[in-house]
């Protein structure tokens, strides 16, 4: 296989979408698919060719209703797309615009990632303040209804057109959360407005960087957090936690990009498909933008798709302690194909692996430390009186001022306060840094 630090064009194709189609990888030749099938020669089926033409000559005949050629012909392409595996679909005009569109981060609809179980549509993760997340829908959610409607039966493409919507107007999805009773939930579609990366300084020397989804710009966004964080914090930071939960995906250049940013030399990831161009090798240059500070990656349940290829890349490489849960589990590689009549395939072409040869598919990654979601009380009542509280106590010989009850500054509010996954990541990155230091 040929070595890769950077995209070429065709590379650029493979995307890691996941059901819905919110991201885009960019398009592929025209060429690819056709050359790959004129190449394998494989005859025509001619049997099964005319019971195809027998079967819609019938429908046509005898079908209650009138039905015509065009629909027919469409609803056999969806057919078999639908029957290959979750993520290949067929696109009809209005679905690849939309799809193109959401590279640049801004799409209609609800803000929320979804695939298939049994039948039912599946919350994979919502987006960071959309709809979605602000109603409290959470990863593993089962949608049963929409606006009434059952989605058993439903294809996903279906599921997410009914689901999407002109802005302002309102959805109601019926939910199961975990085996519980079905619950309904109001939501108010919006224009989809998303910024892939946002930083902070958790407090002096520690950062975070969240990544909601990988865009097109999501490597370039790390490198300016990385460093708007060493400038914020006046020096070279003492730990910094990843935030990958609930990131759904997004382009696969993205990811390399990202992992890129902690790695200084190896291989990130590589695909293997059949197509020409499908077998492809990613690695990391000797330029490290992190300045090998200590790293925890958060993950869980959504995390999905190019979220795993950055979690394998630096678990395998050691670079940094992976905490949270078990991430979703999708190591497919999905190809854009342009059609003409504004049509597209989006099709699985190649399954990508962990530097160190791991598939990740239908098993996720599998974190150093496993932390699940927990929710975070406070102790209430007052804090207990000290020996500086004690009228004629002594002072400290070697000098400094008294601590009495209630000397403790009052803190804003704080990420890791409410955050009990990453109120644990800052507690093992302080933990690293006091060991390493003595």
């Amino acid at each position: 296989m040929q070595q890769f630090r950077r995209l070429t064009p065709i590379a650029l194709a493979l995307g890691l979408l996941l059901g819905s189609p919110t991201l885009l990888a960019a398009e592929a030749t025209e060429a690819e698919a056709p050359a790959a099938a004129v190449n394998g020669k494989a005859p025509l089926p001619l049997d099964e060719l005319r019971t195809f033409a027998e079967v819609m000559d019938r429908i046509k005949a005898a079908y209650v209703e009138p039905v015509d050629d065009k629909t027919l012909l469409e609803n056999a392409i969806k057919g078999m797309l639908s029957n290959l595996d979750p993520h290949s679909a067929y696109l009809e005009p209005e679905a690849f615009a939309e799809l193109q569109e959401s590279t640049s981060g801004e799409f209609g609809g609800l803000g929320i990632e979804v695939g298939t179980e049994d039948g039912f549509v599946k919350v994979v993760s919502p987006i960071d303040d959309t709809p979605a997340s602000k109603a409290g829908i959470q990863p593993g959610d089962l949608i049963v209804k929409i606006d009434g409607q059952p989605t058993k039966g439903l294809s996903l493409m279906e599921a997410v057109d009914k689901m999407r919507g002109k802005a302002g107007s309102k959805i109601n999805l019926t939910l199961v959360r975990e085996g519980g009773k079905p619950f309904d939930v109001e939501l108010t579609r919006a224009v989809i407005k998303v910024k892939s990366v946002k930083s902070q300084l958790l407090e002096d020397g520690y950062g975070l960087i969240r990544i909601s989804q990988f865009q097109v710009n999501t490597g370039e966004e790390v490198g300016k957090a990385l460093a708007k964080l060493r400038k914020d914090n006046g020096k070279k930071l003492s730990g910094l936690v990843l935030d990958l939960r609930n990131n759904p995906g997004g382009v696969l250049q993205a990811a390399v990009e990202v992992a890129d940013h902690f790695l200084k030399k190896g291989l990130i990831v590589y695909t293997e498909g059949r197509i020409a161009n499908s077998e492809l090798r990613f690695n990391a240059d000797p330029a490290d933008a992190s300045e090998g500070v200590p790293l925890v990656v958060l993950i869980n349940g959504g995390s999905a798709s190019a979220s795993e290829i950055v979690a394998g890349a630096l678990q395998d490489h050691k670079r940094g302690v992976l905490m949270g849960t078990d991430s979703f589990g999708k190591g497919s590689v999905q190809t854009v194909l342009p059609l003409n009549n504004d049509r597209a395939l989006k099709l699985t072409t190649a399954l990508y692996f962990t530097p160190n040869g791991r598939s990740i598919q239908a098993q996720g990654i599998v974190p150093d430390i496993e932390v699940a979601r927990a929710k975070l009380t406070r102790e209430e009542g007052g804090e207990l009186i000290k020996e500086a509280d004690l009228a004629g106590h002594l002072g400290n010989g070697n000098g400094g001022a008294d601590k009495p009850s209630g000397s403790k500054k009052q803190q804003t509010a704080r990420p890791q306060d409410d955050d009990y996954q990453l109120s644990q990541a800052l507690n093992l990155l302080k933990g690293l840094n006091v060991t390493r230091s003595n």
